[in-house]
């Protein structure tokens, strides 16, 4: 659907406006001036969060947007003559006001929900068992925020029979405006958990402010065990499954069976029906229990549905960069494939700068009439893509019609017959997929390494963990972030990627060689260099890098090398030495510094800066402060010298932690990034996951050895798993014989013998645990560190880059 500016106005409760094109049609939501799709037709929200939207009207502006929601009457508009600005006093509450607006112009049934746990896998579920013979739309991801659910709702239209949204907070008073935008005629409440336990009194407040998205709604579809009724709001009817004589769904049976599955039976109207699932957990099976229930209560009959949750699989629900063969980079999209979930992705595919090429492999879609039909024709026209892969037969319809070469498969073994013979190299690929369509099948063979060992990233949890530092810092502060050590084990251009497209200022690598490999991957952020010598000064001018000037040796040498190429103003960062004594010139070297420098015109210090020690100690408060001051002191006497000024900094993670006064001009984010808080104050993401798997598990006497020099002694009968993990992967030595815990379907082990090259074992007597199960590797990083008296750094810059890297984001 199509709005005005002029119909538009009147939803938000503007007070006051400039309207310069009343008739200007609006057709998507912007907030994020690098996610601008369709300028011309969108609408800018100048949202006030980490960083302050209204500073990114320019940029938006520049790109053709020509609409803004604004609530800063200080705005030099002059600037933007062919723009409308709408002034109002909560620029996202605007948005829900018009995203329920729209939503009211929805006269199909719509389903809302929430719960601790399991809501987007109830949401991919129950999308997946609907669309067979209904056109659904369902919110993206789990696109469940205050903002998330506005731009989820914007989508909807009566091309769809249907639609499913999600619905998340962490806070009380949140669900108000939720339920304000969704108004659902069916709620799903699936669990209450320890999911923000933190930011509620009691269970029962928590449960008390997720039921209140259900104010409206007609029917309520929940499982009996966790008493929701008592939350009921008034003339809302409850539907439930459990195993009480009063649910509308009995659960009779569960059994788990040896393969790995489950079978259930349930009675519901006298008729009894047993089913088998792949999952034993009991969250995943209380999922289906809830994907079944909502079926039944929508009429459908027992026998249809278990048809239908026997093709159920687990959902890998996050969108997965892996490294590819042949230097490529493979976006695995492939659990669910929607227009909201394409755009979503191709945002991603868009913001990877490693490669110049850009390829779409896409399947078909469920239930697209003309309409969506057209819309996806306009979402792939606007596209920089180099080219397209289709999988299916009704995709036929876009040939021809495309700016982009296409090539078109009827099925995905058609394309898996044909890939050898397709030229793929040098490319960042993302696939999008349809479950039917099995395209995770077509990305395994084209990832690169299958060493089963994996180190996971989270790069929404990365992503949260600069917004919380960068939360911490006023706005004139800039932010240098560290991704020495490929990024602390977490990989180099991946992480840099992410930190380019949220708009660092600074990244800093340990050695030219990272520097150089982010520059080839499209990295053109200013990249400071430690400690280099005269061997890579090529590379840094031929790559634009920036040198840690630390002594006189290198500061002279470099000088040599750029007279000798007639180089003027080459930028370096000059290193301090004010207690560390590490690298750096001693403040009692400033003066010789700056007579050198003055006489330099080839070089021109862009930072000066030093390292604090101590800074997350409090027992070294007074020498932090020593710190602070003698480097406060030296940056004067090089300013002073040098006849401009520079920018300083001090403060490293613990610093921004700490001492905000060291802030200064930019500040240095390192290990916080990645999830560490050694002083426990921030509320960080955990960002790096290493998992392995159960090789072979083995039933042993008391008396038997397990491993090299029969280190490992049984003293009762045992269960012994191998796992695929070792110390060439980076798994230390020293975790051997019992130092070492790992966990196990949420249950801790100990390693029992030697650590090997690729492989050690744990003792899993007291635990269930099957073959191929997943083992996580590090449950607790700063515990694990200290079991071998170490810090979390090193357990992370030691994980061996045959680990492969998934980095996923959602």
């Amino acid at each position: 659907m199509i709005y005005t500016l002029d119909a538009i106005i009147s939803q938000m409760n503007c007070k006051h406006c400039i309207m310069h094109d009343a008739a200007q049609e609006i057709y998507e939501l912007a907030y994020d001036s690098r996610k601008i799709r369709n300028a011309e037709r969108s609408l800018f929200f100048a949202l006030k969060h980490v960083r302050d939207g209204h500073t990114f009207i320019a940029d938006a502006y520049k790109q053709g947007v020509r609409a803004f929601v604004v609530s800063r009457e200080d705005l030099p508009v002059e600037r933007y003559p062919q723009a409308s600005f709408f002034w109002v006093a909560d620029v996202l509450l605007a948005l829900q006001q018009l995203a329920r607006y729209h939503r009211d112009k929805f006269n199909r049934p719509v389903i809302g929900i929430t719960g601790s746990n399991g809501k987007t896998i109830v949401k991919e579920w129950l999308t997946q068992l609907l669309q067979e013979d209904k056109k659904v739309y369902q919110s993206p991801k789990s696109y469940n925020s205050q903002l998330g659910v506005a731009l989820s709702l914007w989508d909807l239209s009566d091309d769809y029979d249907c639609a499913i949204i999600e619905a998340g907070i962490s806070l009380p008073d949140e669900m108000e405006n939720l339920e304000t935008m969704i108004r659902p005629d069916i709620g799903i409440m699936t669990n209450i958990g320890a999911a923000h336990a933190e930011g509620f009194a009691s269970k029962a407040r928590k449960i008390a402010e997720k039921m209140k998205l259900f104010k409206h709604a007609k029917d309520v579809i929940c499982p009996s065990r966790y008493g929701f009724e008592a939350y009921l709001p008034e003339k809302t009817r409850m539907f439930t499954f459990g195993e009480g004589e009063q649910d509308d769904v009995k659960v009779l049976h569960v059994e788990e069976r040896q393969d790995g599955s489950s079978s259930i039976q349930v009675v519901y109207q006298q008729e009894i029906a047993t089913f088998t699932v792949p999952f034993v957990d009991k969250a995943s099976i209380e999922n289906v229990l809830t994907c079944l229930t909502t079926l039944l209560f929508l009429g459908y009959s027992l026998d249809s549905i278990l048809h239908r949750l026997g093709r159920l699989r687990p959902l890998e629900m996050r969108l997965q960069l892996k490294t590819g063969r042949n230097n490529c980079s493979i976006i695995d999209d492939t659990y669910s494939n929607d227009l909201a979930s394409l755009q979503i992705a191709l945002d991603f595919l868009r913001q990877q700068q490693q490669h110049k090429n850009k390829t779409l492999i896409l399947s078909a879609m469920e239930g697209l009439d003309d309409k969506l039909q057209t819309k996806l024709l306009g979402i792939l026209q606007q596209q920089n893509l180099s080219r397209i892969i289709f999988v299916g037969d009704t995709l036929q319809y876009l040939a021809d019609k495309l700016p982009m070469p296409s090539l078109f498969f009827a099925s995905t073994e058609e394309l898996l017959h044909n890939l050898p013979h397709i030229s793929i190299a040098n490319e960042s690929i993302l696939i999008k997929g349809s479950r039917r369509f099995h395209l995770e099948d077509v990305s395994k063979l084209l990832v690169a390494k299958s060493h089963e060992t994996v180190l996971e990233i989270n790069l929404s949890a990365l992503e949260h963990n600069l917004k919380a530092y960068r939360s911490m810092l006023p706005a004139s502060v800039k932010l240098m972030v560290m991704v020495k050590a490929f990024s602390y084990g977490s990989g180099s251009y991946e992480v840099a990627n992410l930190l380019q497209f949220n708009k660092v200022d600074y990244l800093t690598v340990a050695f030219a060689d990272e520097g150089v490999e982010l520059r080839q991957h499209g990295i053109d952020l200013p990249i400071m260099v430690l400690s280099p010598d005269e061997p890579v000064f090529e590379s840094l001018l031929t790559f634009n890098l920036e040198p840690e000037i630390y002594s006189f040796r290198i500061l002279k040498a470099l000088i040599v090398f750029l007279a000798a190429r007639k180089q003027k103003d080459f930028p370096i960062h000059i290193k301090i030495d004010t207690g560390m004594h590490r690298l750096g010139f001693l403040p009692a070297d400033v003066d010789e510094l700056v007579n050198v420098l003055a006489a330099a015109p080839e070089i021109k210090v862009k930072t000066v800066f030093s390292h604090l020690v101590a800074a997350g100690n409090e027992q070294h408060t007074e020498f932090t402060q020593q710190q602070i001051t003698s480097f406060t002191q030296s940056v004067e006497r090089l300013e002073a010298g040098l006849g401009y000024p520079v920018i300083r900094h001090i403060a490293n993670t613990s610093g921004i932690t700490n001492w905000s006064s060291a802030y200064m001009e930019m500040v240095r984010l390192g290990i916080g990034l990645y999830g560490v808080d050694m002083e426990g104050k921030m509320a960080l993401e955990k960002v790096s996951e290493l998992k392995t798997t159960i090789t072979q598990i083995k039933e042993l006497p008391a008396g038997a050895t397990v491993g090299y020099d029969r280190k490992g002694v049984l003293h009762r009968p045992s269960r012994i798993a191998t796992v695929k993990i070792g110390y060439a992967d980076g798994y230390s030595r020293r975790y051997g014989e019992g130092v070492g815990e790992m966990a196990i379907n949420g249950q801790k082990v100990k390693t029992v013998g030697s650590i090997c090259m690729d492989m050690c074992m744990l003792d899993v007597t007291d635990i269930v645990a099957h073959e191929l199960d997943e083992v996580i590797v590090f449950p607790d990083l700063i515990d694990d560190a200290k079991r071998i008296d170490t810090i979390p750094y090193e357990l992370l810059v030691n994980i061996a880059s045959r680990v492969k890297r998934i980095y996923f984001y959602g």
